[in-house]
């Protein structure tokens, strides 16, 4: 008997491990989309500063922010920066893209190798609740005649 209730004692603890191994691979997956999600805002606004002072005379000044300083430049040197910035950062992307594929791969393996199934709570309960969430227009709207 003693035998057996040790034998399942490590079966629970490499469960458990199993478990965490699994929520960190999660996790980190997660990270990855978050970063490569600021990162493409970071791109938009740099394509809108790009947009916004392509067409202005290259000698007007412009002020830009380095490190925290607000730094006057002209536009003629502004914007070869802002576009080297642009390309590096679609450059990290996909890295950070091919990063992103590689742990799906990874937790794919995973999943099948420990036979892992993601159960989901109440699905009837999940669309309602979207249904009311796309439902709300989020405008506030004071009395009449103010």
């Amino acid at each position: 008997m003693a035998s057996r209730t040790g034998g399942e004692g490590k079966e629970a603890i490499n469960e458990q491990v199993i478990a965490n191994t699994y929520a960190n691979m999660r996790t980190e997956m997660n990270q990855l989309y978050t970063k490569i999600t600021e990162l493409e805002m970071e791109v938009s606004e740099h394509s809108l500063v790009i947009g916004a002072i392509e067409p202005l005379d290259p000698s007007r000044r412009c002020y830009r922010m380095i490190g925290g300083v607000l730094v006057e430049r002209t536009i003629k040197e502004v914007l070869p920066a802002v576009k080297r910035n642009k390309e590096g950062l679609e450059e990290v992307i996909a890295r950070m893209h091919e990063a992103l594929e590689r742990k799906k791969k990874e937790i794919t393996e995973f999943e099948l190798k420990y036979k892992i199934r993601i159960r989901k709570a109440d699905n009837d309960a999940e669309d309602e609740g979207g249904k009311k969430e796309g439902t709300a227009q989020g405008v506030l709207v004071g009395p009449a005649g103010q």
